[in-house]
């Protein structure tokens, strides 16, 4: 017998194994579910953005067509600040040129596909389809102190979850900094137009931006983080967004953590570890193949030793399968015995997917497992999900017309 299933045999509770509901994982040749960090197939490149340019290299890049770098500038506030690509608004710019300008410098990256809203107004997702006709959704949330919007980084996704409707399809390919960036872009323009809750809020705009959409985002290392650089960079050089508002989550690639440890941008932190056990978290989590528990939670550690920000650990509470009482007991122990103050857990009841037959947590199994975490002296807050009705909240993205 397996050590979790006498475990919860000794707490009078059920121990149901994580295996797909409703589709088939991909398995690699050792028979475990298979992880895919690149795409398959060698894949087309979006166009060259705006965004994708570092204030210099947008004026290089108007140079080339003769116009003059103070022009890159311009652009940016257009876009940066006024959330627009659209030419006959740039009344700064000649009139002549104004459409080859547009056509350089803001190639169309995402187009809306379809905008479901939730929550009074108060919750949007958005369906948006990319150049190669690649899907990706985002997802807009109004809170009554901030508005935060859950990006994609990926089309897809390779990490292989069992529990995640993103997962089921793979990866396709890596999303680009500028598409990234486009997603909060395209939301201030429609906080700006009244399209949050059915006001116009000219003045505000997304506060809060959590990397927990499509994608494992450490799997596209490079394009996140030159999108982070974007947000925390004034304008015009970016949106001019404060890094404590960007919420990097990863399943636990290891090596990536660490380098981002090492970035100097004070972003929050998150791990999704859902299991302390490798026991379960193997099956659960497949990269937990790779890099075992106390390896990411060492890694997550060392991101707080390095940048002073206290990290987040997510974990969606799964009716039976890791919501037994000795698994907060144990996650309590592992955590504080790398210090106390340095860590946050947010359980999340789990929110299903078509054709799982998994659910979330009943609400006295919640309760218990957040007094043993706090008990222990583990700080946690049960997290407030949004969007469920529209198949937009954690794990649910999934990309479909």
């Amino acid at each position: 017998m397996r050590i979790s299933e006498s475990r919860a045999k000794a707490e009078g509770r059920a121990q149901v194994r994580p295996t797909a509901e409703g589709w088939k994982q991909a398995m690699g040749d050792d028979g475990r579910p298979q992880l895919q960090f690149t795409a398959k197939k060698r894949v087309s490149q979006p166009p060259v953005h705006l965004a994708d340019l570092t204030l210099a290299e947008r004026a290089d890049k108007l140079k080339e067509i003769g116009l003059p770098a103070f022009r890159a500038k311009q652009l940016s506030v257009h876009y940066f600040q006024h959330y627009t690509t659209d030419p006959e608004l740039m009344s700064d710019l000649p009139k002549d040129r104004r459409a080859e300008i547009a056509e350089v410098m803001f190639p169309k990256l995402l187009t809306e596909v379809k905008r479901l809203a939730t929550d009074d107004g108060k919750t949007i997702k958005f369906l948006w389809r990319l150049f190669d006709g690649s899907l990706v959704e985002s997802v807009l949330m109004r809170y009554s102190n901030r508005i935060t919007l859950c990006i994609s980084s990926q089309c897809g996704c390779g990490m292989n979850c069992p529990f995640c409707a993103t997962g089921q399809a793979g990866l396709t390919r890596n999303m680009s900094t500028a598409e990234i960036l486009d997603q909060i872009v395209q939301a201030n323009r429609v906080i700006a137009e009244g399209g949050l809750g059915g006001q116009k809020h000219p003045e505000e705009r997304v506060g809060n931006i959590v990397f927990m959409g499509m994608g494992e985002p450490l799997a596209n290392y490079k394009r996140v983080m030159n999108a982070v650089h974007r947000m925390v960079a004034d304008v015009p050089e970016g949106l001019g967004m404060s890094a404590r508002g960007i919420t990097v989550s990863t399943v636990g690639l290891v090596p990536a953590i660490n380098k981002l440890s090492e970035e100097g941008i004070p972003v929050t932190f998150a791990l999704s570890l859902h299991a302390p056990d490798d026991e379960l978290r193997d099956e659960m989590i497949p990269v937990n193949s790779r890099w075992k528990v106390d390896e990411a939670l060492d890694a997550a550690f060392n991101y707080y030793v390095k940048t002073g920000r206290r990290v987040s650990i997510e974990y969606a509470l799964i009716k039976d399968m890791n919501d037994h009482g000795w698994r907060a007991d144990l996650l309590a122990r592992k955590l504080n015995a790398r210090g106390r103050g340095w860590v946050h857990v947010n359980p999340i009841p789990l929110n299903p997917t078509p054709g799982s037959v998994w659910t979330a947590s009943e609400k006295d199994v919640t309760a218990e497992f957040i007094d043993r975490l706090e008990s222990a002296g583990v700080p946690t807050t049960l997290r407030d999900t949004r969007g469920k009705e529209i198949d937009g909240a954690c794990g649910q993205l999934a990309a479909a017309e």
